[in-house]
């Protein structure tokens, strides 16, 4: 069976922290400028900010009167946050809650999200969560299906699987690391939409006062291949943020780049990093550069 188109933007907005920091008022005023923002789509999940994100958005659509035009919104479904189930019954208990927080009647693509440590045997048994997740695609509740999840290797398996129309992986497919190159080339072949987040690595390849990269300490192979790569963006009077962005958004196996929106202002920036040309040679003299080390993430 071929994989269920998904509609897609060059970058999608990254909704994980909306309505996490107890302010309602500016999380209101996110929810309102990421629903008017031109730049891409928006990506939340049901369990991004305790529920909160999906809520700011949801009230966001109905103080616009319905979802924009052209307006795309993807969301995942998570394992219960008070028993941590996470079978056939949570899956539809989550796309309901998704749903009614959203006020949508139905979504474009509905992801697993984080399924580990289960499994990829349990989640995938007959009658278990992607399973269900099929049936929901089937029923037209959900356009498309995905599995958006970290550890590489557990994400590549269900990739292999074909029972997935994207793929949604996080901070492994960076400047600074390329890991997930393999279960990207795997996702293409299957004829998925792939999803690249988190392009500057958890900060690091944006402020360099960062010490961790993917919110795990730098190794010190990587840390020495970090300062060649910022002597080379220095050399070419390149903004490392915007190389960062732009890796991710011309490489052939990106469908899209999801980047986190944590306040107005990064919007505001994520515009400017966007307008931000990066020459050729650059590239080019990166190529030179070789693949960076492995970094401490899976």
């Amino acid at each position: 069976m071929a994989a269920a188109a998904v509609p897609t933007t060059p970058v999608t907005l990254g909704t994980s922290s909306l309505g996490g920091r107890g302010d309602e008022s500016e999380a209101a005023l996110l929810a309102d400028a990421l629903l008017r923002s031109e730049l891409g789509a928006v990506d939340t999940s049901n369990a991004y900010a305790g529920g909160h994100s999906e809520r700011h958005l949801g009230a966001a659509v109905v103080r616009a009167g319905g979802l924009p035009e052209g307006k795309i919104i993807y969301s995942k479904a998570d394992a219960d946050p008070d028993t941590g189930d996470f079978d056939a019954a949570r899956v539809l208990a989550s796309l309901e809650e998704s749903l009614r927080r959203l006020a949508l009647d139905s979504l474009p693509l509905y992801h697993l999200h984080d399924p580990q440590p289960r499994p990829v045997a349990e989640m995938m048994a007959p009658g278990g969560p992607v399973e269900t997740l099929a049936s929901l695609r089937d029923q037209g509740v959900v356009g498309a299906i995905g599995i958006a999840a970290g550890p590489r290797e557990m994400v590549h398996e269900y990739v292999r699987t074909g029972a997935f129309d994207a793929v949604l992986t996080h901070n492994r497919y960076t400047l600074a690391d390329r890991s997930a190159r393999p279960l990207m080339e795997t996702a293409r072949e299957l004829g998925m939409t792939v999803f690249n987040a988190a392009p500057f690595g958890g900060g690091v390849l944006a402020d360099p006062s960062k010490d961790t990269y993917g919110y795990a300490p730098i190794p010190e192979e990587l840390a020495g291949w970090l300062q060649q790569l910022r002597g080379l963006a220095a050399d070419h009077a390149v903004d490392l943020a915007a190389a960062a962005l732009h890796f991710s958004l011309r490489d052939p196996l990106v469908d899209s780049t999801v980047v986190g929106i944590s306040t107005r202002q990064r919007l505001v920036q994520l515009e400017r990093l966007l307008a931000t040309p990066v020459p050729e040679t650059f590239w080019s003299d990166l190529e030179q550069l070789g693949e960076p080390p492995a970094s401490s993430i899976d």
